[in-house]
């Protein structure tokens, strides 16, 4: 297994765009957690935003960017040919695929961690000035709050877990522009599926099904009950797509020709 962790690491690492896809993701998640934080105020009478959730708000963009980098770390593979050197040097595909979801996973939880202080940090300095004070009933955001660490924590395991979901797909159709359709369908429009269903019986069922739907509750930290998934049980859901998009990418990889 360490030949195949060096190998995928080497050709991750040599990735055209790599560094610029890893900077956007420590950037732009920021940035859009700022924007979010600079729009948002809290009158004195008080207000009902969950203020961790709302300093995060930016992984919503950031994970785009790493499901792109998750597709690119092996379609790109394919376009050039150099998949079929990998398989004749390492037969055992289910490894590689092993050993390139572990660097993927090594690469964007570090990236993660740092779009997601980033973005704690950004609401500490932000919020207070829209109101956001002790004073209005919001405390400050501060990561020795249990639940506040608790939505950042697993806002790095959503991103390392959506970059798990992209190698999945983009394993299984190996194609870059139908991988990306894929999942920015089942990121952005299966959440917004329940939106348009009246009856909150399917309500629920679509939001507990949809990956960054139930992914995303894991920042939730008001009003718990009133979500259909607990925090961490929505966090599964997502992981449990990521599990089931890499066992079927490895069937098929093991199934089908180079």
């Amino acid at each position: 297994m360490r030949r195949h962790l060096s190998a995928e690491w080497s050709k991750l690492r040599t990735l055209p765009g790599l560094g610029w896809l890893l900077l956007a993701v420590v950037t732009l998640t920021p940035a859009a957690s700022a924007a979010a934080a600079a729009v948002a105020s809290c009158p004195p009478a008080g207000c009902a935003y969950d203020v961790p959730k709302l300093a995060l708000m930016g992984v919503q963009v950031g994970q785009a960017i790493v499901a792109v980098l998750a597709v690119l770390a092996i379609t790109g593979e394919y376009g050039t040919g150099l998949v079929r050197t990998t398989f004749t040097a390492m037969p055992r595909r289910v490894a590689v695929l092993t050993a390139k979801a572990a660097v993927l996973t090594g690469v964007t939880l570090p990236a993660g961690t740092v779009a997601v202080l980033a973005s704690v940090l950004a609401g500490r300095l932000i919020l207070p000035g829209n109101g956001f004070v002790p004073e209005h009933g919001q405390p400050l955001l501060s990561l020795a709050d249990g639940s506040t660490f608790r939505a950042a924590a697993g806002s790095v395991l959503y991103l390392a877990l959506i970059a798990l979901l992209g190698l999945g797909v983009a394993v299984a159709v190996r194609d870059a522009a139908i991988a990306m359709g894929i999942m920015f369908g089942l990121l952005y429009v299966l959440s917004a599926v329940p939106l348009m269903v009246s009856d909150p019986g399917w309500q629920k069922l679509l939001w507990q099904i949809s990956p960054m739907n139930a992914g995303l509750a894991v920042q939730a930290t008001t009003r718990l009950s009133d979500l259909p998934l607990s925090p961490w049980a929505g966090l599964a859901v997502l992981a449990a797509w990521a599990a089931a998009a890499l066992l079927c990418g490895g069937l098929l990889l093991r199934a089908r020709d180079a």
